[in-house]
C-alpha cells in the first residue's frame, strides 16, 4: 500500500494497560518478527506483488510484512488478535497526517480485528490472502479467519499460507519441543503446529475450503545479537506460553536458555538454521 492512510482506531475498545504484554509485543516487532523476512521476499517476488495487489495479511503482527508490499505498491490490510502487535503495526503503517503517506484518510493501509473490519466497502476485494505467522492463530482460528477472508476477496484470489518445514531441516524444533514438554498436560499453543507435520499447510488449506496451487521453501535462519535477545525473541512467538502457565517464568527461561547453547558461536552470537515452507492457494 501506498500513499494514502486510513485510521482505525475506532474498531477497538481502550483496553486498560498491559506491560508485560506491550513489553513482548516489542520484543516480538524489534527481534522476532524480522526472522520471517526472507519468506515474505520469496513470496512476493513469486507472485509478483505489486501496485495492482490488494492484499489481506491475517495474523499481521507489527506489520512488517505489510509494510514489506507497501513499499512494492501494493494495496494492504492486516488483522491481528493482539491488541499490542496491532497497535505497533499502525505505528509503522498509519502514523498519521504528517507520517509517510500524506493525509490520514484513504484505504490503501488498512488494520482491524477481522478481514470485515479492514474490508473497503467502495473499493475492489482482496485478490491476495496471506497467514505468514505459523503461531498467530491456535485451534481452529485460522480455519474461521481463511473463511471471513475468502468472502472479503474475489474469486481465484491467492491464499499464501506457510508453517515451519521439516523438522530435521530446523534446528529451532528441538527448542520449540521445551514448550510442548513443560506445557503438559495443557494444550501446546497453535494448534501444536511445529516443525515435522508433512501435509500440515494441505490440510489446513482442506479445512478452510481452499485449493492447493503450488509449494516452496525459505531458508529462514533465527540469528540473535546474545543469549537474551535469543530468549526474548522466542518468548515473543507466545509459543511458550502455556509452559509458563503449567510450570513458571523462570523455569521455562532456564531451559529455554539452556536448549540454545549449542546453538551460540563464540562471540556470543545465537544462529539457528530453519527451512520454511509455504503453500500456494486459491479461494
Amino acid at each position: 500500500m501506498t500513499p494514502t492512510l486510513v485510521s482505525q482506531h475506532h474498531l477497538h475498545p481502550v483496553s486498560p494497560p498491559d506491560p508485560a504484554g506491550s513489553a513482548r509485543a516489542r520484543d516480538w516487532a524489534e527481534i522476532q518478527e524480522r526472522m520471517l523476512v526472507p519468506l515474505y521476499e520469496a513470496v512476493y517476488e513469486r507472485l509478483e506483488v505489486g501496485p495492482s495487489t490488494r492484499m489481506l495479511g491475517l495474523g499481521c503482527g507489527s506489520g512488517l510484512a505489510l509494510l514489506m508490499a507497501s513499499v512494492r505498491g501494493a494495496t494492504v490490510a492486516g488483522t491481528d488478535a493482539h491488541p499490542q502487535r496491532l497497535s505497533l503495526a499502525r505505528e509503522r503503517l498509519l502514523p498519521g497526517p504528517d507520517g509517510p503517506g500524506g493525509t490520514a484518510a484513504g484505504p490503501s493501509r488498512r488494520l482491524g480485528g477481522t478481514a470485515e473490519e479492514v474490508a473497503d466497502p467502495g473499493g475492489a476485494p482482496f485478490n491476495l490472502v496471506t497467514a505468514f505467522d505459523p503461531h498467530a492463530y491456535t485451534g481452529g482460528d485460522l480455519v474461521v479467519a481463511l473463511a471471513e477472508a475468502a468472502a472479503a476477496a474475489e474469486r481465484g484470489t491467492l491464499v499464501v499460507l506457510a508453517g515451519w518445514g521439516p523438522a530435521e531441516r530446523c534446528a529451532t524444533a528441538s527448542v520449540l519441543r521445551i514448550a510442548s514438554r513443560l506445557a503438559e498436560p495443557l494444550p501446546a499453543p497453535g494448534g501444536g503446529r511445529q516443525p515435522g507435520g508433512r501435509d500440515d499447510l494441505e490440510e489446513l488449506a482442506r479445512q478452510a475450503g481452499l485449493r492447493p496451487d503450488g509449494s516452496g521453501r525459505v531458508a529462514c535462519p533465527f540469528g540473535y545479537a546474545n543469549m537474551d535477545s535469543a530468549v526474548r525473541g522466542l518468548l515473543s512467538t507466545g509459543q511458550f506460553d502455556a509452559a509458563a502457565e503449567a510450570t513458571d517464568q523462570a523455569q521455562v527461561e532456564k531451559e529455554l536458555t539452556e536448549a540454545l547453547h549449542p546453538y551460540t558461536r563464540p562471540d556470543g552470537t545465537v544462529w539457528m538454521p530453519n527451512v520454511f515452507r509455504y503453500l500456494i492457494a486459491r479461494v
